[in-house]
């Protein structure tokens, strides 16, 4: 049975895509893109929710883990490098989370090279840009 509802959670900072650091993120904003990942996959109900703040994200993370969605794509940014809690929320729920990343973590500084999430993630996307969400998506629907 393919996933009838997705969940797109974004962490630190990327509530400013399109004006941080374009070189790594590009120049397009992430509530852009959500409309077009919107009309490029209709057969699925897609929400999406961003905070800066770790305690909102596993509240989310709870929330939405137990039945509200058939799967989340997390891009937790910073936090996936430093965030035990996030990592325990990932494990602790029942859905797949598949974590996602814009710029390519493993060219970046050594300290973006461990995710503490990754163990718990059905899988791991990274350096495709915003398409990494894209990819993610898809492999909610083979």
């Amino acid at each position: 049975m393919q996933p009838r509802t997705i969940l797109i959670i974004n962490g630190p900072n990327l509530n400013l895509l399109g004006q941080r650091e374009p070189e790594v993120y590009g120049s397009g904003t992430f509530d852009d893109f959500f409309t077009h990942l919107q009309k490029d996959f209709p057969q699925v109900t897609l929400s999406y929710y961003q905070s800066n703040i770790e305690g909102e994200l596993i509240n989310k993370i709870q929330e939405a883990g137990f039945g509200a969605v058939d799967g989340i794509i997390l891009n937790a940014a910073a936090y996936t490098h430093t965030s035990v809690g996030i990592a325990d929320a990932v494990k602790a729920i029942s859905c797949p989370v598949i974590e996602v990343h814009i710029s390519n973590t493993y060219a970046r500084e050594s300290f973006r090279h461990h995710s503490y999430i990754a163990p718990h993630a059905k899988g791991v996307i990274v350096g495709f840009g915003l398409h990494s969400y894209t990819l993610a998506l898809q492999s909610f629907l083979l």
